[in-house]
């Protein structure tokens, strides 16, 4: 931080680097320009001065000679007179003489005036330059020294380096981004440095550039791209400060080299001041990601439980099929077995409604035969026999 004390007011108020940076270039500029201005005048002043003094210088020495020739003159032509045939040749010698001389002295005028001139453009020429960038100093090499000497103090977290990236074709010249404490990005400016002095050839204008540069932000992801250029110095338009060209090219500057730490500065508060709704964007991201690996991972659950669900409910419908199957060869088993019981039961019934009048009907020996027996052994022999019987079907 500075002090800065008014010299009318005596008032002390303090800035920050970036302000007190601004403030010393625009004190630099302005009392390089009225130093500029005053060598300028200084030197139209010694250039008017000298031509002055050169057709002075001249003109004294002409009327001085002519005062000379016409002496001269006069002698000749008093020995003219005396010497008509010498007449035409001295004169055509003393006019020989006086015009060379009067030819070399012009000649020496207009060289001086020449030098002069050519002087006046070079400070016309340096003043365009200079109020840009030092002698020697490239317009990259100056905006790269203008940028590091604030640096540390307004800029600690920036990134300002050269694009040294040509893989898609083209580069820019240098990529400023910016990010908070937390790390969180919330500026990026492609530069692009253009100077009179880089196109001899011909004369490019700034539009001839916004296409390049404007490819060239979006494909390093960046959300500004600028224009420092010294091409057109005549424009009313590029003179004026920083010029928005976003009609043309969405988020884009051109500007003077003087303005270089203006548009970041600029630029970078004004991202400042969305760097909150940027947080919170790169919260919802985090969370959008955390809902999406959470979705990801149920999907992957329910798509194996499925695929579980399928075998299993496969080996589930196998095995009640095969139950099914049983069952019904039990059933068959039931069946025949009741079958058998019915029968057995028939047998049994007929077996227990055996006896010896039924067995002795329409059978007249038999009959004989059991009527010759004593009733006592009749009735033991039947007993004994229904006895047999019931213990026989009782065995099967």
């Amino acid at each position: 931080m500075h002090e800065i004390k008014c010299p009318h007011c005596d008032t002390v108020f303090t800035i920050d680097e970036a302000g007190y940076a601004e403030i010393l270039s625009q004190v630099r500029n302005d009392a390089f320009e009225r130093e500029l201005r005053e060598r300028l005048a200084i030197a139209e002043e010694e250039k008017l001065m000298a031509v002055k003094l050169a057709e002075l210088t001249i003109e004294k020495k002409l009327n001085q000679e002519a005062v000379e020739k016409n002496a001269e003159i006069a002698s000749l032509k008093a020995t003219i007179e005396n010497a008509p045939d010498k007449q035409e040749l001295a004169v055509k010698e003393a006019v020989g003489v006086v015009e060379k001389q009067i030819d070399e002295l012009k000649g020496n005028l207009e060289a001086k005036i020449k030098d002069r001139d050519e002087t006046i453009e070079r400070l016309k020429h340096m003043k365009t330059k200079l109020s840009t960038k030092m002698v020697g100093e490239t317009l990259e090499q100056h905006c790269e020294i203008e940028f590091n000497k604030l640096r540390s103090g307004a800029f600690p977290n920036a990134y300002f380096e050269k694009d040294n990236d040509a893989s898609s074709g083209s580069k820019g010249d240098y990529i400023f981004k910016e990010a908070d404490e937390s790390g969180t990005e919330f500026i990026s400016i492609m530069f692009e440095m253009k100077n009179e002095a880089d196109e001899t050839a011909t004369k490019k204008k700034n539009e001839d550039f916004f296409k390049e540069l404007d490819k060239d932000r979006q494909e390093k992801n960046c959300e500004y791209a600028v224009l420092v250029s010294m091409l057109e110095p005549d424009s009313e338009l590029y003179n004026t400060g920083i010029v928005d060209v976003s009609h043309r090219y969405p988020k884009m500057y051109v500007v003077r080299p003087q303005f270089f730490i203006q548009i970041i500065t600029l630029l970078r508060n004004a991202a400042q001041n969305t760097l909150r709704y940027k947080k919170e964007l790169a919260l919802l991201k985090e969370q959008n990601v955390d809902i999406t690996n959470f979705e990801s991972e149920l999907e992957d659950f329910k798509s194996g439980f499925k695929r579980n669900y399928d075998l299993a409910s496969r080996k589930f419908q196998a095995a009640i099929e095969q139950i099914d199957k049983t069952i019904k060869s039990l059933e068959r088993t039931k069946d025949e077995l009741i079958g058998s019981e019915n029968n057995l039961r028939l047998a049994n019934n007929k077996a227990q409604d055996v006896t010896i009048k039924r067995l002795t009907k329409d059978n007249p020996t038999m009959a004989r035969k059991f009527a010759e027996l004593p009733l006592l052994e009749i009735e033991t022999a039947g007993l004994a026999v229904e006895d047999d019987e019931e213990t026989e079907w009782a065995e099967e």
